[in-house]
């Protein structure tokens, strides 16, 4: 029980809260206008560093009885639930397109700001790694200006996100193994979406339609509290 629901419930409320968010729309963005592979590894490079944090943030308030983190774990649960309901109940059918608008605007700035410093530095920076002149260039895409952009701007972007709460409230109460588990591949196939699918998944997507089912999985979580002791799983 310790291991698999600590799994399903951070894959799950991680899914909810990242489809249609600011990270999945950075990653949707920059995957049309650069290397997929080096915008996807920078963004789960980041994803993955913010998902252990959060976790040991979590585990390190085990500390305090487990009785007590695990009814005020399940009290946030409910109140993010009711909150996302809400939020889902008030948005506009088109709430996604103006997050996006949002973060094509920023891209756009830092863009412009990434071409001023390649001027600045002359035409030996290396934007993508793709040149085949020298052998070592082949991984340097890797650690390219654009890897550097997708780590910081999603890191940045997750940073008092609502996933970085709920993961740090799911280590609290659930196995901490299986957060961080549950957490990290929940983060790989959004970010996997957004890469793969791009625009046409960022304009399909219905961010009102997943806020609802969103609130409806963390209410769920914490309604499972009446029926689940705060020992077990452990």
């Amino acid at each position: 029980l310790g291991f698999i629901h600590a799994f399903v419930a951070a894959i799950s409320v991680i899914i909810v809260s990242e489809l249609g968010d600011k990270t999945f729309f950075i990653a949707a963005i920059m995957a049309m206008r650069y290397n997929r592979l080096t915008v996807m590894a920078g963004a789960m490079l980041a994803l993955g560093l913010m998902t252990c944090l959060s976790v040991l943030f979590g585990y390190a308030t085990t500390v305090i009885p487990r009785v007590y983190t695990y009814y005020v774990s399940t009290a946030l649960f409910a109140i993010f639930g009711i909150r996302m309901l809400r939020e889902g109940l008030k948005m506009s059918p088109d709430e996604g397109q103006e997050e996006l608008e949002e973060v094509q605007a920023e891209l756009k700035k830092k863009d412009e700001e990434f071409q001023r410093t390649k001027l600045l530095n002359g035409p030996g920076d290396v934007e993508m790694g793709t040149s085949t002149t020298i052998p070592q260039k082949k991984w340097l895409h890797f650690i390219s200006p654009i890897f550097v952009q997708a780590l910081t701007l999603t890191f940045l972007a997750e940073w008092g996100d609502r996933s970085q709460l709920t993961t740090i409230v799911l280590a609290a109460r659930e196995d901490p193994y299986g957060v961080a588990v549950g957490g990290t591949v929940g983060h790989c196939l959004c970010t996997g979406l957004a890469v793969i699918g791009g625009r046409m998944i960022a304009q399909k997507i219905s961010v009102r339609t997943v806020t609802i089912i969103g609130g409806v999985v963390f209410l769920a979580f914490a309604f499972s509290a009446l029926f689940i002791s705060p020992d077990s799983g452990f």
